[in-house]
């Protein structure tokens, strides 16, 4: 029955139908189911249970405006649900609203305490508001009843990274393994967990994007340090950019290159066994540029030699669940178009291209990364630029290692990387962070950067 309109479908009763509903929604058909929902709501408009599922489709399909419209009537209906407060709290929080959602939250708490999820939600959103401390404190406590929660375990290990107590945020980070998004690689060897690796093989292997990889890479001298041989996995965006990697033997591509090694790590994993603190971070990464891609970077800025040269980014990898917190529309960009000595060039390669073209922005942006081969290529680029601006993304962490002019514009809801500290962080010494002041304002950001533009203009060009 997948995709046939309702109006073909036949129901003896409004109970049939409302089953129906539901039963296409939990197989994943979510037009029909959809479309059933609008059928039954006409219907019945108070059915409040109704109402908190199409907000759930709604929001399983990223339409967070809808999801939130959808929740709003399921609590108009019946406000004390803990399924529709529970779905309501989720929906604003994926919308960018963090207060509405905590207020939720707290009700759902109030009605069932003894619930790990409402704890552990609780704990996320006063992270998102900035409120880490008291998102430990009530974590911790969360933990006393549920010592076995891995989320909650998840969430104090967050809080504890962003306020920069790496020895037991990274402990607690081992808890991401017994959670519901990422599983441990097998493997025929055992995982390293701190012991002595003196002429010892150890491989390790990423775990989250492309950004990460390049923010752990800093830690692999570490273990050579110890007189381990190291081996690497990497993918081949970062192939070129990290040849001749400090403290690596040897990139990991092929099962043969596994032979050997005695212990395996997740990347992640390093800062905890390397004993990191705020305070002993190491350098960044230090990249490998090739030839033919500085040639090639030379020759995309060479008329406009003259020109304060600004690389600029917009969104990361659309299948980043929270990318639409991060990311905002190339558009914005077109504010900073008119300031003379200036040229942009777009630092973005993916599948938001096609827009960046079709609206006009790339005759005044420079499209200077769509035929990009990989991370070597976007670095000999940034090289060639007096500043960088770009939303928090791999390019942020590639622009950070090479020590460029980067300034970050982050979501109010940023990542742990970027506290405690307001404007800065000492994972890239030469990185400004750019904060929203309230969630979803990109144009009160924009503004800023447009003042402090004019004046790095005014004083290249004297």
């Amino acid at each position: 029955m997948a995709d046939q309109s309702p109006q073909k479908m036949q129901f003896k009763t409004i109970a049939e139908l409302r089953g129906a509903a539901v039963e296409h929604h939990k197989k994943g058909d979510t037009k029909t189911a959809r479309d059933l929902y609008r059928v039954f709501l006409s219907k019945r408009p108070k059915d409040a249970p109704m109402w908190s599922n199409l907000g759930a489709l709604f929001r399983a399909e990223k339409n967070y405006a809808m999801a939130v419209i959808c929740q709003r009537r399921a609590l108009r209906f019946d406000p004390e649900s803990d399924s529709v407060l529970n779905n309501a709290a989720n929906a604003h929080f994926d919308a960018g609203e963090p207060e509405k959602a905590l207020e939720l939250r707290r009700k759902a708490l109030e009605s069932k305490p003894e619930d790990p999820e409402n704890w552990s939600s609780l704990g996320k959103y006063l992270r998102a508001l900035g409120h880490h401390d008291q998102a430990k404190v009530e974590l911790e406590k969360a933990l006393e009843t549920h010592p076995d929660d891995a989320e909650l375990h998840i969430q104090l290990a967050f809080a504890q990274l962003a306020l920069g107590d790496y020895p037991n945020g990274f402990t607690e980070f081992d808890w991401r393994w017994k959670g519901d998004e990422i599983s441990l690689p097998k493997m025929d060897f055992p995982q390293w967990k701190g012991e002595d690796i003196d002429g010892k093989t150890i491989l390790i292997t990423p775990e989250q994007g492309f950004g990460d990889t390049i923010l752990m890479a800093r830690f692999l001298r570490g273990l050579a340090d110890l007189g381990a041989k190291v081996r690497l996995n990497v993918k081949p965006p970062l192939r070129r950019i990290f040849n001749g990697l400090a403290g690596v033997n040897k990139f990991a591509i092929t099962n043969d290159d596994i032979v050997g090694c005695d212990y395996w790590s997740p990347m992640m994993d390093l800062p905890r066994y390397l004993g990191t603190t705020l305070q002993n971070l190491p350098a960044p990464t230090a990249l490998s540029i090739p030839d033919d891609s500085i040639e090639r970077a030379k020759s995309a800025t060479a008329p406009f030699k003259d020109d304060f040269k600004i690389g600029v980014l917009w969104s990361g990898s659309v299948s980043y669940r929270a990318n639409h917190k991060r990311s905002f529309s190339h558009t914005q960009f077109l504010q900073l178009a008119d300031i003379a000595g200036a040229q942009m060039f777009s630092l973005y390669k993916g599948p938001l291209s096609q827009a960046f073209h079709d609206d006009g922005t790339s005759c005044v942006i420079i499209d200077a990364a769509s035929n990009d081969r990989d991370f070597a290529d976007s670095a000999a680029l940034i090289n060639e630029l007096d500043l960088v601006i770009t939303m928090d993304s791999a390019i942020a962490h590639v622009a950070g290692s090479l020590g460029a002019n980067v300034w970050n514009l982050l979501h109010s809801e940023a990542y742990w990387l970027y506290e405690p500290f307001p404007d800065h962080t000492p994972w890239y010494p030469t990185m400004r962070l750019v904060r929203q002041d309230k969630s979803g304002d990109w144009d009160t950001v924009f503004q800023t950067l447009r003042t402090d533009i004019q004046e790095l203009v005014r004083q290249k060009h004297g």
